[in-house]
């Protein structure tokens, strides 16, 4: 059956999934949903989006992705609150961001209309698939790629942009240990770091299982100059707190300018928090631990919202952060999901209805 909706030509799925689905055990990432959003940029443009049902992707083997990895995506949440009205959070900053990231990637642009109207057709589509178990929420994945056939090193002239869903619940479950990494780098100066790229994350995964090995969750980047200067983490930005003082890297060419991050930093100056952004040096973060001046560490992200760090490990010495009373982890995470969820005031206006 097809329809209209905002001018999206609409393929419904036959047959729907939702009832084989256990909401109140969701795993994150690996459900998903009944339909798809897709366009395709051929012949210089990016075509009108429609959504389909959920299915696989026919490529050709030539196709450019699988050899010179032009892949880019975003990580969003729609929420539901009490009144089963549907929220994004700050979503117009993800379409900006998922551009940036376009743009070094030599991608072509997606529109600003096209991202956001096919989002909001899909989501009122499948708003039946937004979970409402606490802690809950849609994970939203916009992603492009490159579609065009050839083995001659250049970017495609065919891509595809695809949003999918997948309802899903805790990214982390319970506080993350880490390890802060002196070999391996994340990304450098001059490269694509600052962009979600695939291959920042498939450059991850190596060193990442070396410390999981050893019975870490995750890896702290060291820049790749000196090694002596925290970064961020596999899937977040990190946040250190010394004494009162709430410290985190500056964005550059080499850490992804967050989501997260930007509003935890802007409600931290609204909570009177004095905030540094600098570079933290891992013997300053070590001389905190011992001293008892390192208070709490975080992660931030879309997909972890806010993830204290319980421990970090440092050639070969661990570190335990101890039980902070009224940390700013548990702050920001209300603050943060009070918005997201339509349980408080959004003083900010980065609550979207849909």
């Amino acid at each position: 059956m097809e329809t209209k909706t905002m001018n999206i030509k609409v393929e419904k799925a036959k047959t729907s999934k939702i009832g084989q689905v256990d909401f109140d055990n969701l795993a994150f990432g690996n459900v998903f949903t009944d339909h798809m959003l897709v366009s395709n940029y051929k012949n210089g443009s990016w075509g009108v989006p429609e959504i389909v049902p959920y299915q696989p992707i026919t490529l050709d083997p030539s196709a450019k992705i699988f050899h010179y990895g032009q892949s880019i995506f975003e990580g969003m949440k729609a929420y539901k609150d009490e009144k089963d009205a549907i929220w994004l959070f700050r979503p117009m900053d993800n379409c900006r961001r998922l551009n940036i990231s376009a743009k070094r990637m030599a991608i072509p642009e997606i529109p600003e209309d096209y991202f956001m109207e096919g989002l909001k057709a899909l989501l009122k589509l499948e708003k039946d698939w937004i979970p409402q178990t606490p802690g809950s929420s849609l994970y939203i994945r916009p992603f492009i790629f490159a579609s065009g056939n050839g083995f001659h090193a250049s970017p495609a002239d065919e891509y595809m942009f695809i949003i999918a869903f997948a309802p899903s619940g805790a990214y982390f479950s319970g506080k993350v240990k880490v390890l802060i990494e002196e070999k391996y780098s994340r990304s450098a100066n001059g490269g694509v770091g600052f962009a979600k790229a695939g291959g920042n994350y498939a450059g991850q995964f190596y060193p990442t299982q070396l410390a999981v090995d050893k019975g870490y969750n995750q890896v702290i980047w060291t820049d790749d100059n000196t090694h002596e200067y925290i970064e961020e983490a596999g899937a977040m930005n990190i946040f250190v707190r010394i004494n009162d003082t709430l410290l985190t890297a500056p964005t550059s060419d080499r850490i992804l300018d967050g989501i997260t991050r930007k509003s935890i930093l802007k409600i931290a100056e609204n909570e009177g928090i004095a905030v540094e952004e600098r570079k933290i040096a891992v013997s300053e973060l070590i001389e905190a631990a011992k001293d008892g001046s390192l208070k709490e560490m975080f992660g931030a992200g879309t997909a972890a919202v806010i993830s204290p760090i319980s421990t970090f490990g440092f050639r070969d010495v661990d570190y335990d952060l101890p039980e902070t009373p009224n940390s700013y982890a548990a702050l920001f995470k209300k603050r943060i999901t009070d918005i997201q969820y339509n349980r408080a005031e959004d003083n900010f206006g980065w609550r979207f209805k849909v």
